[in-house]
């Protein structure tokens, strides 16, 4: 089960295709990201460039590892909770008058 969640995490089962591009607010925060990290370049020197640049890969590889991990914890509790609701038997109520 494990493998099949990794393949879709790693993007070899495509499922984003069938959903809309980043909403409004996220586009919004990512312009921001960009324009703060764009002028904080500016005013760093090279080698400040390159540990910033460090920095980011190492967050980009934190964040990775941790965004998978969640995927594949939440797509297991989703599937407890489907095992839940289909082994959850509903017994109805019986009427002994109408017998």
């Amino acid at each position: 089960m494990k493998d099949l969640l990794e393949e879709f995490w790693y993007g070899n089962l495509l499922p984003q295709d069938q959903c809309p591009s980043f909403n409004r607010e996220v586009k919004k925060i990512n312009s921001f990201i960009v324009a703060h990290y764009d002028k904080l370049m500016a005013d760093l020197s090279d080698e400040q460039k390159k540990t910033l640049e460090k920095y980011d890969d190492c967050i980009h590889e934190m964040y990775g590892i941790t965004e998978k991990e969640i995927f594949i914890y939440a797509f297991r509790l989703g599937g407890r909770f489907m095992l839940a609701t289909l082994s959850d038997e509903q017994v109805l109520p019986t009427d002994s008058t109408s017998t």
